[in-house]
């Protein structure tokens, strides 16, 4: 029988990795600061306009739900900053044209199969859950770009959010506020300790909080995450792939397991200018756990 957990594990890196590296591309910060962000912000907060940007008429508390763990202040601030709704989607627009730019420039081999897949992703997106998928939903509902790159690339994008908002409702069921969440992954991952909380911007105050939260049900002790933190985190893990097998059993297992092949090469360049472009500990999504064992 299909090891359908296993072929969802195993391509989820390659999906977040094919959206993810453009969060730090230069190209992409070039043109959020040609739309008027300073320049020591530009790369955050292009990223948060151009994400939320679906979602961004339902206000800046609806974006703070649905990224999960990102600084809520740093959200505010950007609604703050851009103001109207359309506003946000002209930082959608500048994103698009650094994606096409920057796959061309840095992982060509991804370009052809991204065309051919659009066509073929597309209606097993339209056949996935919507309840509980709000990020996913938004994303969903904004045009279709004509240009097959883009298209197959956003078809990759709406499996990246439908497994995102998936991951955050096991997180949230499992009683989990976003500083311990980032916490957990930290330590799951084996990064040097907070590395993640503080990459997404969370403050003294809130990241004394989760540790404290953490230490007072077990999943931590003597400021290091235990082996009941661990395993926690990676029963998370093993139930989002658990949950969301359905788009590659939907594709097929053939296209599945082409997806596997073909997409994995050039994401590892992605990967690398991942590396380039912000650090090497950045993108964790689509990294190799490091901790020991």
């Amino acid at each position: 029988m299909t090891d359908w957990q296993a072929i969802a594990h195993r391509n989820a890196r390659s999906v977040q990795t094919t959206i993810g590296w453009i969060f730090w591309d230069p190209g992409a910060v070039r043109r959020y600061e040609a739309l008027g962000l300073p320049a020591q912000f530009a790369g955050p907060l292009g990223y948060m306009a151009a994400r939320c940007a679906p979602l961004a008429g339902a206000g800046p508390d609806a974006v703070i739900a649905a990224f999960g763990s990102i600084n809520a202040t740093a959200i505010r601030g950007a609604f703050s900053l851009l103001g109207s709704a359309e506003r946000f989607m002209d930082f959608w627009e500048a994103r698009n044209e650094a994606v096409v730019a920057g796959l061309r420039d840095h992982a060509p081999d991804i370009v052809e199969p991204l065309s051919e897949l659009g066509p073929l992703l597309w209606p097993v997106v339209e056949q996935l859950p919507l309840v509980g998928r709000t990020f996913f939903g938004a994303h969903l509902a904004v045009p279709r770009n004509e240009d097959p790159v883009l298209s197959g690339w956003h078809a990759v994008n709406c499996l990246r959010e439908w497994r995102g908002d998936t991951h955050w409702a096991l997180v949230v069921a499992a009683g989990l506020s976003h500083p311990e969440a980032s916490i957990l992954h930290n330590a799951w991952l084996g990064y040097e300790r907070d590395w993640i909380p503080r990459s997404r911007g969370t403050n003294d105050d809130d990241l004394a909080a989760g540790w404290a939260s953490l230490h007072a049900r077990g999943l931590a002790d003597a400021g290091a995450v235990t082996p009941d933190g661990i395993a926690l985190r990676q029963h998370i893990e093993d139930d989002t792939d658990r949950l969301t097998t359905l788009p590659w059993e939907l594709l097929g297992e053939e296209r599945a397991r082409w997806f596997a092949d073909v997409f994995e090469p050039p994401c590892e360049l992605l990967l690398r200018r991942v590396d380039e472009t912000a650090g090497p500990n950045y993108q964790p999504a689509s990294r190799i756990h490091r901790r020991p064992g």
